[in-house]
């Protein structure tokens, strides 16, 4: 099955996990067009189409985000752009010229007041401007319908690229003796790769991807933690001895709230594509076996 994929965000976190899926024997069969910000500028809808037209493109990954969290509450113009405007372009192109489209969201969508696992049919409540303009592009997208298409909140992104808790935790966890971390935010890290992989699994399955409305899915590792815990374990992996004190979220304030509970029910996108996910301790062992 030939397909010719464009990646936007191709270097974050998610497009980098996608380049190096791209060259293994599992998904070397499809055509990709890797692109970034000055590549390919998603803020304009013309470029996007150009593009498209240009190379044949039957799917779009959308990794592109602006997913400063605290920056967008001054950046919301910005912030808008990325997450809002960019997908509707997309979403209106995706249509016009029957591509499908997959939309990466975030946990961000919900307030995280919630006491089980989130539902993809919850009521959405952002609390920050990030979690808003992500809201706003999805719900841009369901107006639009593009045919073929669908929408994955995923949360706690982390990988060996590019910046993130993982990374930060190691650093630190190097440079102090002591390290106080959040422990009354709850969610699971979803580690990049897992994503990336089940995304072209799904683009590579026989189950095709049609519906009268995008379906959303929610997709993280499988397992419950907070920071803290997270934190901890990451240090038990990398044989750091740094000891981690567990902090209130009112103890380390920040311009944006974050969801104090987030965990994500898989339950709909494993049953809809047969998808086993790992448990979030083995995933970031095989991270952590790539930074350390």
């Amino acid at each position: 099955m030939h397909k010719n994929i464009l990646v936007t965000g191709a270097n974050g976190q998610l497009g980098s996990e996608l380049q190096v899926l791209s060259k293994t024997e599992a998904f070397s069969h499809f055509a990709y067009y890797f692109t970034d910000k000055d590549t390919l500028d998603i803020a304009n809808k013309s470029d996007i189409e150009l593009f498209c037209k240009e190379n044949k493109i039957d799917t779009i990954i959308n990794c592109a985000a602006y997913t400063a969290v605290d920056k967008a509450e001054e950046d919301k113009k910005m912030a808008d752009l990325i997450n809002h405007v960019a997908v509707r372009y997309m979403a209106e192109i995706a249509k016009e010229y029957d591509i499908a489209l997959i939309q990466v969201s975030t946990d961000y969508v919900f307030d995280g007041k919630n006491y089980r696992p989130y539902v993809e049919d919850d009521v959405v409540s952002p609390q920050g401007v990030y979690g808003e303009t992500k809201l706003y592009g999805e719900e841009a997208m369901l107006g639009i319908n593009p045919p073929n298409s669908m929408i994955i909140r995923t949360s706690w992104v982390y990988s060996s690229f590019g910046n993130n808790f993982v990374k930060t935790m190691l650093r630190l966890g190097k440079e102090r003796d002591t390290l106080g971390v959040i422990f009354d935010q709850v969610g699971t890290p979803t580690y990049a790769r897992d994503l990336a992989e089940t995304i072209l699994s799904i683009l590579a399955s026989d189950t095709k991807v049609e519906n009268s409305v995008v379906p959303i899915y929610h997709y993280s590792n499988e397992g419950v933690c907070s920071w803290y815990d997270f934190a901890k374990e990451i240090f038990t992996l990398s044989d750091i001895e740094c000891r981690v004190n567990p902090i209130l979220t009112s103890e380390y304030p920040t311009p944006a709230k974050r969801p104090h509970y987030s965990v994500l029910n898989k339950n709909k996108i494993k049953l809809a594509y047969s998808i086993e996910i790992p448990y979030w301790k083995d995933s970031l062992k095989s991270c952590l076996s790539l930074l350390n």
